[in-house]
């Protein structure tokens, strides 16, 4: 081992940053406990840290007590949620990412225009939930690849609209567009889809390093759709790589025979970790050089619910 390169940007994106904010403000102007309705963000270091705070975290509102304050998660929730956080007299603070917030509207503009919506995402993840949510129901079709697409089936009086997850592979992305505007010419959405600038200035950056390392270490959870992707970056790239939640992840054998190793982070993993697996590798390994690849600088900043503002 000779080399780190450290692709910039990484880690914490600006929804994230002001959903953890939220959540701290919260805890300190009304005082645990705070209910959060699932995992803020897709982050064990993040969940567990708040947890020894006094959030808990539930994934049903029936959990919550009545006048406690509960606060939606980064991902979004469907309407039915917030309207039933209303009527339980739940104090409500919506940490949801404005650029989510914008492909709930962006769902909402097309359905009243009398479009039927394709949504390009993963079924399940609790973006795609959330977005569902924002319609009636069956009035989204959800689409993860081109084989969905050659299973769709509309008639030609129907007019269509897509929109995506905001933390999909961005080349994937635009091959699934082109597919379903060879399919349904008269299709409307945006040219790139909905992906947000997090999403495609970490992959750019990862995508650049490529081509200088001999291994991929990417620092975020399982459960975190960005982090997953900028992984199967590397390994669509031809390099081994791998996703860790810390440097106990970590396995020495991945280190052999390599020269340099690159490392990333998904925008919901917190830096601290970042800086524990540069700390491993340099207690490994004598005389590491480290390099910081500054692909761009990011300055984007959401600002705070107005009443947790200072």
């Amino acid at each position: 081992m000779k080399k780190i390169l450290l692709a910039t940007p990484r880690g914490f994106c600006a929804g994230v940053d002001r959903a953890i904010h939220i959540v701290e403000k919260a805890l300190e102007k009304h005082g645990a406990p705070i209910y959060v309705r699932h995992e803020i963000v897709h982050n064990q270091f993040v969940v567990n840290n708040l947890k020894k705070l006094g959030v808990i975290f539930v994934e049903d509102l029936n959990e919550v007590p009545e006048n406690a304050t509960v606060i939606f998660s980064a991902h979004g929730v469907a309407e039915s949620v917030y309207q039933d956080a209303i009527r339980r007299n739940l104090k409500i603070l919506d940490a949801t990412c404005p650029l989510v917030k914008k492909v709930h509207s962006s769902a909402k503009r097309h359905f009243d225009a009398g479009h039927h919506v394709i949504l390009i995402g993963h079924f399940g993840h609790a973006e795609v939930e959330g977005t569902l949510g924002q319609l009636p129901k069956g009035a989204i079709s959800v689409v993860r690849n081109k084989d969905d697409i050659e299973n769709l089936s509309f008639s030609k009086d129907i007019s269509l609209a897509y929109i995506t997850q905001t933390t999909l592979s961005v080349a994937e992305t635009k091959d699934i567009i082109q597919a379903l505007k060879t399919k349904f010419p008269d299709i409307i959405g945006p040219d790139a889809g909905d992906l947000c600038y997090a999403t495609g200035n970490r992959q750019k950056a990862v995508s650049e390093l490529s081509s200088e390392v001999d291994l991929l270490l990417v620092v975020g959870s399982k459960n975190s759709s960005n982090s997953s992707r900028l992984c199967e970056l590397g390994l669509e790239k031809g390099i081994p790589s791998h996703l860790i939640d810390s440097v106990n992840d970590i396995k020495q054998e991945w280190f052999k025979g390599i020269e340099t190793v690159g490392v990333s982070s998904g925008a919901s993993a917190p830096e601290v970790l970042v800086q524990e697996v540069i700390h491993w590798i340099k207690d490994h390994f004598k005389d590491i050089e480290l390099e910081n690849r500054v692909t761009l600088v990011e300055n984007t900043k959401f600002n705070l619910p107005k009443e947790l503002q200072d």
